[in-house]
């Protein structure tokens, strides 16, 4: 059960490794672009180019579905970058079902561990499998691999050695209860425990009296997607712009926070203890680029800003 790229690296892995997939769940196809045409998950265009069974169902407690999914007499159920299954779902196979979560769990429940472990400026984080319970991410754990994330990395880079390291920790799981070896241990509750609170406009907007680091690792941990943004005042412009990738200077001055410094081919923004000069930018209704492209055919008056 899983719908992005993500969830696809598992597949492959169950696929390549032998185990019989007797059915594969995603979601259903979504009109996309501006023809609306109807886009299918990235699991589902991998299970179908592999002649696997493929279900979408809009409703996880429709009956018709359940007697559907019943019938495949799948043993094990393996959940990757789904959504939450109702008790009669999870409970379905001998053998239970499985999630990968991309966290050192319990840490970073919810649905954006990776964007959130960076924007908190995390240097470790990892993959852990646990057995589905009532509530999100919370079951038994059986596996979990811990990695380190380097300085400058940004969510992108970190999904795939997520992905790449979540395939593996599937598989040794898949082994596991095979086996009859498989041994699960309560995930720890303390008051502390960091949450992956969904992304949405207000929490991936930049605030520019942050901190250096914290602008900073905004803009890496939400990038490439789905952006950290802003407000760029210019003129009589007000633009809400999405910044890509970024590279801070700590350096003292006098600067009002928020000012827009164009110089030598380059683009700062004056912030608390330095700068942070970015690299790729994006305005309304134009591509992703580089600030030196932007500096090219762009103006800004001596007084921009952003907010």
């Amino acid at each position: 059960m899983g719908t992005p790229d993500f969830a696809v690296a598992t597949l492959k892995t169950l696929v390549e490794n032998n185990h019989n997939i007797v059915g594969v769940i995603t979601a259903p196809d979504k009109p996309a672009g501006r023809g609306r045409k109807l886009n299918e998950s990235a699991v589902k265009k991998y299970a179908t180019a592999q002649n696997l069974t493929v279900l979408q169902p809009t409703n996880l407690k429709n009956e018709d579905f359940l007697k559907t999914l019943k019938a495949l007499h799948a043993n094990l159920q393996i959940v990757v970058a789904f959504r939450m299954l109702p008790k009669v779902v999870w409970q379905m196979p001998e053998y239970g079902t499985f999630n990968l979560h991309a966290s050192l769990l319990p840490n970073y429940r919810g649905a954006a561990p990776i964007n959130w472990a960076i924007i908190n400026g995390e240097i470790k984080t990892g993959v852990s499998t646990f057995f589905i319970d009532e509530k999100i991410d919370t079951g038994e754990m059986i596996l979990q691999e811990e990695i380190d994330i380097d300085a400058n990395e940004n969510a992108g880079s970190l999904h795939d050695k997520l992905m790449n390291h979540g395939k593996q920790l599937v598989l040794n799981t898949v082994s596991l209860i095979e086996t009859g070896n498989v041994q699960t241990t309560p995930q720890t509750e303390t008051t502390n425990i960091k949450t992956a609170y969904k992304l949405n406009k207000e929490n991936c907007k930049i605030n520019w009296s942050d901190s250096i680091h914290h602008i900073y690792n905004i803009i890496r941990g939400l990038s490439p997607y789905p952006a950290a943004w802003c407000t760029l005042i210019n003129g009589n412009d007000e633009l809400a712009i999405k910044i890509y990738k970024a590279k801070k200077e700590e350096i003292a001055h006098s600067i009002e926070v928020g000012s827009i410094i164009p110089t030598n081919k380059r683009l700062k923004v004056a912030v608390t203890n330095g700068y942070i000069i970015i690299e790729e930018i994006k305005l309304p209704g134009k591509k992703m680029m580089d600030a030196k492209s932007l500096l090219n055919g762009y103006t800004f008056e001596t007084n921009a800003k952003v907010l």
